[in-house]
């Protein structure tokens, strides 16, 4: 259905299975897939801040106001994939699908301005192209066990009891059951003796916005031999990650590319650090890109059988900001 880049992928094996520390960014359909071992990461204008691995530099105070306007398009406009997407899941085709939009902010920081200053678990600032803080782990490898950790819910922590309301909310909670189900088939396909070993954790992610509080779980298990230092081989077989595409995967891929109508790119696509040994992998969403000289924001939410209109458009909004306090 669409063309994976296979000679990428076994180039990413090869180095794995040589312990040579590599930087991987596979964009969302695996078709532009981009590796940089530790030295050329140096030249290529990469900054990349990992819990465990940077290769950026110095920062420096940031002494100006920050202005931050978006331009969300209206609900009107985003109805109509919405209703196509809902669509399909009241046919049988899908039961949650991860709905995208792209939206036009303006913003007096620069790219690498917002990758130094944002606070997130993952970063990464490509040349002047795009740069993104992403709060959720794709899947994590240490000594032959897997892990990933899907996020699913979000809500405003200012509301009343609002990590209680989230846990319990039936839309967000049916959303977190199938992202959490999807990942445990999609580790299968690469591991044994895969279990949920947390379930429903809650974070809070501080922004300049607001704060939010995210829903995730974690889930882990062994890497089938025939896998063992493949990560290429791993990452063809998982990918694209099940919580921003949605399930039945090549069904739900269909439908997105029918009703976003534009082009996703490295957004929501994965990147990661294999450090010779381990990796660390991300998948990258809170996204910016630039296109010419306009900025845009790409963001947005899972959508069941079970979701409104009006809630799914505030939920894409919500997200179009940035974590620097």
């Amino acid at each position: 259905m669409f063309s994976m880049n296979h000679q990428k992928f076994m180039e990413m094996d090869e180095l794995s299975l040589q312990k040579v520390p590599y930087f991987f960014m596979i964009d969302f359909l695996s078709e532009n897939i981009e590796i940089y071992t530790e030295n050329e990461i140096k030249k290529s204008g990469l900054l990349i801040e990992f819990q465990h691995f940077s290769s950026s530099k110095q920062k420096h105070a940031l002494n100006k106001k920050i202005e931050w306007k978006s331009f969300p398009e209206t609900q009107e406009s985003f109805k109509k994939g919405f209703e196509k997407v809902q669509k399909n899941i009241r046919l049988g085709n899908s039961y949650l699908v991860n709905y995208t939009r792209k939206t036009e902010i303006q913003t007096n920081l620069s790219l690498e301005e917002i990758f130094y200053h944002s606070n997130a678990k993952y970063k990464v600032f490509y040349k002047d192209f795009f740069v993104f803080f992403s709060p959720e782990t794709f899947v994590k490898i240490i000594d032959g066990q897997i892990s990933t950790y899907p996020m699913k819910g979000t809500i405003d922590a200012s509301l009343e009891n609002a990590a209680e309301v989230l846990k319990n909310d039936k839309k967000e909670k049916a959303e977190h059951y199938t992202v959490v189900d999807l990942l445990r088939n999609d580790l299968s396909m690469v591991a044994d003796d895969v279990k949920v070993d947390q379930f429903q954790h809650i974070d809070l992610i501080r922004t300049q916005q607001k704060d939010l509080y995210a829903m995730s779980s974690e889930i882990s298990g062994k890497i089938k031999p025939e896998f063992a230092g493949k990560i290429g081989s791993m990452m063809k077989k998982m990918l694209p990650a099940g919580s921003i595409l949605g399930a039945p995967k090549t069904k739900t891929l269909e439908i997105i590319l029918d009703a976003e109508g534009y082009d996703r790119g490295y957004y929501t696509g994965v990147c990661g650090w294999f450090d010779g040994e381990n990796l660390d992998s991300c998948v990258m969403i809170r996204f910016i890109e630039k296109q010419g000289d306009q900025l845009y924001f790409k963001s947005g939410g899972g959508i069941t059988h079970m979701s409104k209109l009006e809630d799914e458009y505030q939920e894409m909004k919500n997200k179009i900001y940035v974590p620097i306090h």
